[in-house]
């Protein structure tokens, strides 16, 4: 966090606008590929971004230490995302513990970023949710069955299974 977004932020709190519209070009990009890679969705990922901010910026004088801002925001998304897909009854499927999940490692071949964003762009709604949640925005096991209402192992389960799946679509790429 810059000095320049602690002044953004105090001047937020007494009602600067543009103090808002710096903070919401600095962190909307961020915010954005988070709710998309959760919704799998670039309008409702749009919608939920705005939604957001505003509770944020309404909520803005709750924050008391303005170092805090880049994850309490990060938050707000992350909740605003579950709930979407809470409401949305993304499935997450018990799947039977096979042995073949224990291979799960992907290669550690060289992956473009795009390579890798669009194969967990397939990847089914359940398992693309946690495997973001817990790689990509650092949530335990618990906090996401918390969240999604489903149970601790079903979450971990997901999680492999991703994986599993992410590894399988990109040795498919690199075979063509």
């Amino acid at each position: 966090m810059t000095e320049t977004q602690i002044v953004w932020i105090n001047q937020l709190k007494k009602g600067n606008e543009l103090a808002a519209f710096n903070l919401y070009n600095s962190y909307s990009k961020a915010m954005y590929n988070t709710l998309t890679r959760i919704t799998n969705d670039q309008e409702i990922a749009k919608d939920l971004l705005q939604e957001a901010f505003v509770k944020a910026f309404r909520k803005i004088a709750d924050l008391e230490d303005p170092m805090a801002f880049a994850g309490w925001l990060k938050r707000i998304v992350v909740n605003l995302g579950l709930e979407y897909a809470r409401k949305n009854k993304f499935y997450f499927e018990d799947i039977e513990e096979h042995s073949q999940l224990e291979s799960e490692e992907i290669d550690e071949k060289l992956v473009d970023n795009n390579t890798l964003h669009r194969a967990i762009k397939e990847l089914p709604d359940g398992c693309r949710t946690v495997l973001s949640l817990h790689l990509l925005e650092g949530l335990k096991h618990k906090e996401i069955a918390e969240q999604l209402g489903i149970s601790e192992s079903t979450s971990r389960t997901q999680f492999r299974h991703a994986k599993k799946l992410l590894k399988t679509k990109l040795q498919h790429h690199y075979e063509y």
